[in-house]
């Protein structure tokens, strides 16, 4: 099925290999020496699926093992060069069709190119196999180019062209700059139109002594090559405070939901805002629907065919239906009141969490049959948000402005509606930044490690540019490293002496001496095991307990993974 015989060895002074190795149809690898074709290892590689893809290969003085599978998934063994034995198997999945592996060499060090549906280089940091996305889509064929008007380049085949070009920096995570020239506040993407809706601030600076000059624009850009597509600008003192990308019930058409205030410098606090539906035709903006609102629609939400807004103090329920000139116009369903002000909305099922100023988090329920919703739980604690999201039908995440995090989980075991009412702080967690969004999702490629469970992953972002994920361990891995956490706070002495749990603990004003940390586990820190001396790591393996520091490393590789 294929077959590898690349020499290993970081010099190759010698351009021939003393090993070849062969990928069979009976999903088997044989591992023959050179000239003779002795047999010298047979390694079954499992399951249902041939080999389409083999490359022996030296990344950081380790040599390696490449096995590319028919349905995307790679496993990689590390080789004893003297008898060609194979250990540390791993699988990981790099796509869902088969791959092409070659090396590469950029800036004089080798990695391997898997061309596939989801193209990736495979790099070697700290003796670790680590995995970095292409920004090109089913790369059929990679080869290196060098020639004097393109030096140290690669031909790379698609199925619709041929690119040549260069590798920049290799890094898990790519960071694009798209210059606008005005201040981006707000952004969605509409999937059908291909397109992100960005509402922007542009200001005006005045040469003659008058004041500077404020514009709000919303602007709907291609998602690839971000040219603009369509303008739409805003009302005189209007700011856009919130766009979401919504269906309707009985009606398959994607709109674009934008909620603004009027930032009227006579008011103290805006009074008066817009709803504004747009639909995307041809990839150009036009309002379908246009609601006006007494207050600043903080916060929009798609829930089951509706429009939730978060108007000042209050939560309104929409429904789009058509107006009596035959378009389409938003009506009012019902309202919730009590609070002090609605910022931050996000919803499952029937069930709505809402971050407040300075109520934390309170769950509503809606109930269709009458039409109503109704406030079933909250945090007493007066923590000012910053951002809220769910984790799961009982537990819900929060940011408050002292650059905390905390988790709180419904009491429905409880035997009294007080408890019920209440919900129960479960997690508490010092990050050190005011975080301003959560979104579920992930910054890699989640096709998964098919010999390990999924674990769901948060993604936060925050005032000073930094992206973050958090992971929702299963009790028996976050118990697990917890004892990693103790032990290296044990064995790791912070700089000056300094605690991490300390830094680590709850700390506001309510709390000015802090309160340990409890419900979270610091990822950084649980990774700094692997940059670890030998003889350190094996300090911190004693601490924990039945394990040894392969093992451990390998499960922190694992999680590693998961960013």
């Amino acid at each position: 099925a294929c077959l590898s015989v690349n020499p290993l060895g970081a010099g190759r002074e010698k351009e021939e290999s003393s090993l070849c190795v062969v990928g069979l149809w009976d999903k088997t690898i044989r591992i023959l020496k050179l000239p003779s074709l002795e047999e010298v290892v047979e390694e079954a590689i499992g399951g249902d699926v041939i080999p389409r893809s083999l490359l022996l290969t030296t990344l950081e003085g380790v040599d390696y093992l490449l096995c590319a599978l028919g349905d995307g998934y790679l496993l990689s063994y590390t080789m004893d060069t003297a008898s060609a034995a194979l250990s540390d198997r791993k699988r990981i999945s790099l796509g869902t069709q088969p791959m092409i592996l070659s090396n590469l060499v950029s800036k004089g060090a080798t990695h391997v190119f898997a061309a596939s549906d989801r193209p990736t280089v495979i790099y070697s940091n700290n003796k670790k196999l680590l995995f970095s996305n292409v920004n090109l889509k089913e790369v059929t064929q990679m080869a290196p180019f060098h020639s004097e008007a393109f030096p140290e380049c690669l031909a790379i085949a698609t199925e619709t062209g041929l690119t040549i070009g260069t590798i920049d920096d290799i890094q898990k995570l790519h960071i694009r700059t798209i210059p606008l020239y005005e201040q981006p506040r707000r952004i969605a993407h509409h999937e059908i139109a291909r397109a992100f809706c960005v509402c922007t601030a542009k200001t005006t600076i005045s040469r003659d002594g008058e004041e500077d000059r404020e514009d709000h624009f919303v602007r709907l850009m291609d998602d690839q090559t971000f040219e603009i597509l369509d303008s739409f600008p805003l009302n005189t003192f209007e700011n856009a405070c919130f766009v979401i990308a919504a269906m309707f019930a009985d009606d398959p058409t994607l709109y674009l939901a934008v909620g603004t205030a009027y930032a009227n410098p006579a008011e103290h606090e805006p009074v008066e805002g817009r709803i504004l539906v747009f639909d995307v035709l041809e990839r150009k903006l036009r309002v379908v629907a246009e609601k006006e609102v007494k207050g600043a629609c903080y916060q929009l939400n798609a829930f089951n065919g509706k429009l939730l807004a978060a108007i000042n103090s209050k939560i309104e329920l929409f429904r789009m239906g058509d107006s009596e000139t035959g378009g389409k116009e938003l009506t009012s369903e019902c309202v919730h009141r009590g609070h002090i002000l609605v910022l931050y909305l996000t919803s499952r099922g029937d069930f709505i969490v809402v971050g407040d100023l300075m109520r934390s988090i309170s769950l509503l329920t809606y109930k269709p049959v009458d039409g109503q919703m109704e406030e079933i739980a909250r945090d007493f604690n007066p923590n000012w948000m910053t951002a809220v999201e769910i984790l799961d039908d009982d537990t819900f995440i929060g940011a408050e402005n002292h650059f905390n995090l905390f988790t709180v989980r419904k009491n429905t075991d409880a035997t009294t509606d007080e408890e019920r009412s209440r919900l129960e702080v479960v997690g508490e967690f010092h990050l050190g930044d005011l975080v301003n969004r959560f979104k579920h999702g992930s910054l890699v490629m989640r096709g998964g490690d098919a010999e390990g469970p999924q674990i769901p992953t948060l993604i936060f972002g925050t005032v000073n540019g930094v992206i973050g994920v958090i992971a929702a361990l299963p009790p028996s891995e976050f118990a697990f490293m917890l004892k990693v956490q103790v032990a290296l706070n044990q064995v790791v002495k912070g700089v000056g002496g300094l605690k991490h749990e300390d830094w680590r603990s709850f700390q506001n004003e309510r709390v000015p001496l802090g309160r340990e940390s409890k419900g979270f586990i610091d990822g950084d820190l649980i990774e700094s095991f692997l940059d670890l001396r030998r003889d350190t790591m094996e300090q911190v393996v004693r601490l924990v307990g039945g394990t040894s520091v392969e093992e451990l490393s390998k499960r922190i590789e694992e999680l590693q993974r998961l960013h």
